[in-house]
């Protein structure tokens, strides 16, 4: 999809959402309106600009806009920080020069960072690109993440567990939930950066193999997905809630740290601990990732 036909059916869609009322206007045309949610003209007059250059807007033509103007517009459609976030994506990555998609970069991840992962010997953890790769992890994120590591897909994506890998519907406690918010987080990190070849590739790849993806795709929600919690299925000490955070490592952009934790006292506060104690036992002198992959052969 062209950037253009991202700004035209986001636009489109935010506007769907918002009927009259909700705007404070009067709803013209009662049970006789075409649509449901605000029409063009309607968002024109909560921005404060014309019919003509909205439309010209929705339509994806976004040159020389300004920054007035698209908060203008974020206020009329009553954006949340996310959408408004990701129309202001959209518009820069409209505006600037249109480079072929690049190739995926080779991401690594450097020494000092996993050794960070490693000490962190109490929490699982992570090192993911915006892709969902998972990059790096310590012993006990491999141990949480089993059945992820133990889907033999290479590279060990969590997207395409989610959505390709019929385990994930047992793994993740809230799938429908886990879902929305997956497709969400890539939705604004396609506003991003519209010319990652390997993130087009796999939205496109998502799109064609999973029918649950492309329904929610089709959406255009939106959302920073930075903490909260994620309920799981472990195969070997059951059913663990997991509070998450998410931070940006500055030195490498596109990669983050994503830290589980459990609350204290709680009975995922004692499974974890108990998964811990698990892989403690596992084949000695391995490393976390092989140690999970011999378990699960």
């Amino acid at each position: 999809m062209s950037n253009q036909d991202e700004i035209r059916e986001f636009l489109a869609s935010r506007r769907a959402k918002i009927t009259p009322e909700q705007a404070g206007l009067p709803a013209y045309g009662g049970n006789n309106r075409r649509v449901s949610g605000l029409r063009r003209e309607e968002v024109a007059m909560l921005a404060g600009v014309s019919v003509d250059y909205y439309t010209r807007l929705e339509r994806g033509n976004f040159g020389g806009v300004s920054e007035s103007v698209l908060a203008a517009i974020a206020r009329a459609l009553q954006l949340d920080d996310a959408e408004r976030e990701h129309l202001f994506d959209l518009a820069r990555a409209n505006l600037s020069l249109r480079p072929a998609r690049r190739r995926p970069a080779q991401q690594r991840v450097r020494p000092t960072v996993q050794r960070i992962l490693d000490a962190m010997t109490d929490v699982p953890a992570f090192v993911r690109n915006n892709r969902r790769d998972l990059l790096a992890a310590n012993r006990l994120g491999f141990a949480v993440y089993s059945e992820v590591y133990a889907d033999g897909a290479q590279p060990v994506n969590t997207a395409r567990f989610l959505f390709l890998n019929p385990r994930a519907q047992t793994f993740f406690l809230d799938w429908p939930g886990a879902a929305t918010d997956m497709v969400a987080s890539l939705r604004s990190e396609v506003g991003k950066d519209p010319h990652d070849r390997g993130l087009s590739d796999l939205i496109g790849e998502l799109s064609t193999r999973s029918q649950e993806f492309s329904t929610l795709w089709a959406k255009h929600n939106v959302r920073h997905h930075v903490s909260g919690t994620k309920g799981i299925h472990h195969p070997v000490v059951g059913d663990l809630q997991l509070t998450f955070e998410s931070m940006d490592l500055p030195a490498d952009p596109g990669l983050a740290l994503i830290v589980y934790g459990t609350e204290p006292g709680s009975a995922s506060h004692d499974a974890l601990s108990m998964l811990s104690s698990w892989d403690a036992t596992q084949i000695q002198g391995a490393t976390p990732q092989d140690a999970i992959m011999s378990d699960g052969a």
